[in-house]
């Protein structure tokens, strides 16, 4: 349901006929490695490129008889190749080209999505220096704490999904191994060289050593990685919902002409975007979690895991690939309003500059413990009232006792606490 909304080459990786090509590749190759080592007539692979196809139609209807897929694709090929097709598969396991050609797929499906997280790294970077110096309330337990700047917190994001690029890199190197080992991965039937060849054709490594199948941590750590991306997705669009809240305004996602936010409101505009982020990274924690489960298979293979993958990894891929493609205009568009921020900074009237006020109390001589009590006296003053913090500290005898009323005016310069704003910019970004 969700291909329809993402990029052409990420659906296309996990179609039928996209999977029996690859498994046809590796048929091919294989055939073309063993006649390197003597194994197969060179006319037959000859005949064998020629000839080698397969219907979809014709796979299925097989597979309702056989009962397996992989069976059922041979013997299809077969019917196109002839006699020559003896030589297909020969010492071979279905687990060779099921694995070998799904980490095929994953590479390409990675590859695909580190397009995407190169793209919201960009916009990231982009508007954290546009909105560098823009002030706004920092939050702790949902309450004002200090004020920051937005594109702190746009830099956050970007120094994160940074790292996520990296993980992602891994990922997709660790899943780039492929395998041609026999029923139990020794080799009986094969030479070692025909591994080497088809991955080196294939730009995979082959694994050092495998069982009839690649082990599934390898895929374990592609799908918690896509589950990372995701959650650091699901942060960005928890933090843009809330701070689209009508009572904190200070950001809106774009909201294009004729669109609706409520059948019966129309006065709403909605986080949709944000919302269905963080709802679809729900799904990826998920899938993440059955592949771990994966891990562990009876001795040298089960098929335990196979019914899960054929839904969790096209599901996953394809699934953050939605999601950037949702995400990645959203903050691309997003719509900021630094007046609304400066407004919130000062809806506590001065209270988010009290740590200034102590530390310069401290500075004094006395202890933080008694810094702190006359602090908090002169700011509980003001709770619940019009009051500003700084008429209040002015006028506590506690406070003016150590600290001049110029002293305590510069307390209250916002200035003072972006002062490394840019220098934390310059550490990132170089």
């Amino acid at each position: 349901m969700i291909e329809r909304y993402t990029r052409p080459g990420m659906g296309a990786i996990w179609t039928e006929q996209a999977k029996f090509d690859r498994w046809l590749q590796i048929e091919i190759l294989a055939c073309e490695a063993m006649a390197e080592q003597g194994h197969v007539p060179q006319e037959a692979v000859e005949v064998i490129r020629e000839k080698a196809q397969f219907e979809i139609e014709r796979i299925l209807e097989i597979e309702e008889t056989t009962n397996h897929d992989v069976i059922a694709f041979l013997t299809n090929v077969a019917e196109h190749v002839g006699e020559p097709s003896r030589y297909i598969h020969m010492g071979m396991t279905s687990s060779d080209i099921l694995d070998t050609g799904l980490a095929m797929a994953m590479k390409s499906a990675g590859e695909l999505l580190l397009e995407s997280v190169d793209e919201c790294i960009a916009i990231l970077k982009r508007r954290a220096v546009e909105f560098k110096m823009v002030p706004c309330i920092g939050r702790s337990h949902g309450i004002h704490a200090e004020p920051t700047t937005f594109g702190l917190k746009l830099l956050l994001w970007y120094d994160e999904m940074r790292r996520n690029r990296r993980r992602l890199e891994a990922a997709i190197e660790t899943v780039s191994v492929g395998q041609i080992s026999g029923a139990v991965g020794t080799f009986a039937h094969l030479d070692l060289a025909v591994e080497e060849y088809v991955c080196g054709k294939l730009n995979l490594k082959p694994a050092l050593v495998s069982t009839q199948v690649l082990q599934r941590d390898r895929h374990a750590e592609f799908m918690t990685t896509l589950a990372v991306i995701a959650s650091t997705m699901d942060k960005i669009g928890t933090e843009l919902r809330n701070l689209q809240r009508t009572d904190i305004l200070e950001l809106e996602e774009p909201f294009k002409k004729g669109q609706k936010g409520s059948s019966a409101m129309p006065h709403k505009r909605n986080p949709i975007m944000s919302e269905r982020v963080s709802g679809l990274a729900r799904v990826l924690r998920g899938n993440a979690l059955a592949a771990l489960e994966n891990v562990a298979l009876w001795h040298e293979r089960d098929i335990t895991h196979s019914s899960v993958e054929r839904v969790i990894i096209p599901d996953s891929t394809i699934l953050l690939d939605y999601m950037f493609s949702k995400l990645n205009p959203v903050l691309d568009g997003l719509m900021v309003y630094p007046e609304n921020m400066l407004r919130n900074i000062n809806q506590t009237s001065g209270l988010v500059f009290s740590q200034v006020l102590l530390l310069n109390l401290v500075d004094k001589g006395i202890t933080r413990e008694d810094a702190y009590a006359r602090v908090q006296g002169a700011a509980m003053a003001i709770w619940n009232t019009d009051k500003q913090f700084l008429d209040a500290a002015l006028e506590s005898e506690a406070v003016r006792e150590l600290l001049s009323e110029d002293e305590i005016r510069n307390c209250f310069a916002l200035e003072h606490q972006l002062r490394n704003v840019e220098n934390i910019f310059t550490r990132v970004l170089g």
